[in-house]
Order: C-alpha cells, then sequence, then structure tokens
C-alpha cells in the first residue's frame, strides 16, 4: 500500500518558519518565504473543499479572509511552543471560515428583515403564492437567526449562574 503524499509537508513547513522566526529577530520587517505563502495558500484552499465548507456561495470569501488571518498570524507562530504549524494555520482558517459564515448569515438575517419591514409586506387582494412563499422563508431565515442570538446570550448567562454557584458554594 502506497504512503498518500500530503500536500504540505509539515517538517519542511516548520523549518521555515524557524527560519522566518529568526529573521524576525534580526529584523522586523521580513517578508514571508515564497514556500510559507504556498503553503497558506494550499492549506486554505484545501480546506475549502472540505464537505462542511462544500455548499456555500461565498466560499471565495472565505479563502480570502483565511489567507489574511494566516499571513498575519505568521509572526505569531512559536517553534518553541509547537512543531506544527500545519495544524496552526489550519486552525486559524477554520476559524477564519466560520467567521465568515456567521457574517454571511448575519447579513442574511439582516435582508430579509428589511424585506419584511419594506412596503413590500403589504399584502394585496391579489397576492400571488410566490409572494407568500418567499415572505414565510424570510420569516424563517429571521427567526432562526434571532433563535440562535438569544440561544447564546442564555447559556452566557447560565453559565455565569452556575459560576456565582461554585464560588458562593465554596466560601
Amino acid at each position: 500500500m502506497s504512503k498518500k503524499k500530503n500536500y504540505v509537508n509539515n517538517k519542511d513547513l516548520y523549518v521555515s518558519m524557524k527560519e522566518h522566526k529568526e529573521k524576525i529577530k534580526v529584523n522586523e520587517d521580513t517578508q514571508i518565504s515564497n514556500y510559507i505563502g504556498e503553503a497558506i495558500l494550499l492549506i486554505c484552499n484545501n480546506l475549502s473543499r472540505k464537505p462542511n465548507f462544500s455548499g456555500y456561495t461565498y466560499k471565495q470569501d472565505m479563502v480570502s479572509d483565511a489567507i489574511c488571518d494566516c499571513v498575519a498570524a505568521v509572526n505569531n507562530f512559536d517553534p518553541d511552543k509547537t512543531n506544527n504549524p500545519f495544524a496552526y494555520f489550519t486552525q486559524i482558517a477554520w476559524n477564519a471560515f466560520l467567521r465568515r459564515i456567521d457574517k454571511e448569515k448575519k447579513q442574511t438575517a439582516v435582508k430579509h428583515k428589511n424585506y419584511l419591514n419594506s412596503m413590500f409586506d403589504v399584502i394585496m387582494e391579489d397576492t400571488d403564492v410566490n409572494y407568500i412563499k418567499s415572505d414565510d422563508v424570510s420569516h424563517q431565515i429571521v427567526n432562526s437567526y434571532e433563535k440562535t442570538l438569544t440561544k447564546s446570550k442564555i447559556s452566557a448567562k447560565l453559565k455565569g449562574i452556575e459560576k456565582f454557584q461554585e464560588n458562593k458554594n465554596e466560601k
């Protein structure tokens, strides 16, 4: 059985990151090497092909955000703490993807809420069935987004209450 060839060699990337870190100590304005840049591009592009992110129309925005975040975080990589820059950049890209998805969900909810609050919301006697269906879809999108906001606020409050009770019981 042949061993699967990885698209980024983690050992070579680690060596490049160590070299980059040494160059930063001498000169803070050091550019990243072509190898590090290409590795970041490969990591972000291949992560976007995972099934988790397959159905999004704004996938290129997700990749762009991830590349920007990874390049910004190159100088923060500490080779003394970890020898796995592949995982470091993959996690940064993953988080950038999730942030972009959250932004797009928020924008979609705002768009549909504006639609519901617009003059088109007035239903006339000769209402088209498609119009009513799109109105229902907008209501569902806005309601589901608002429920996620409410759930996160409630869970944050509950965590605060649990911490308060733990502190109270310790005394």
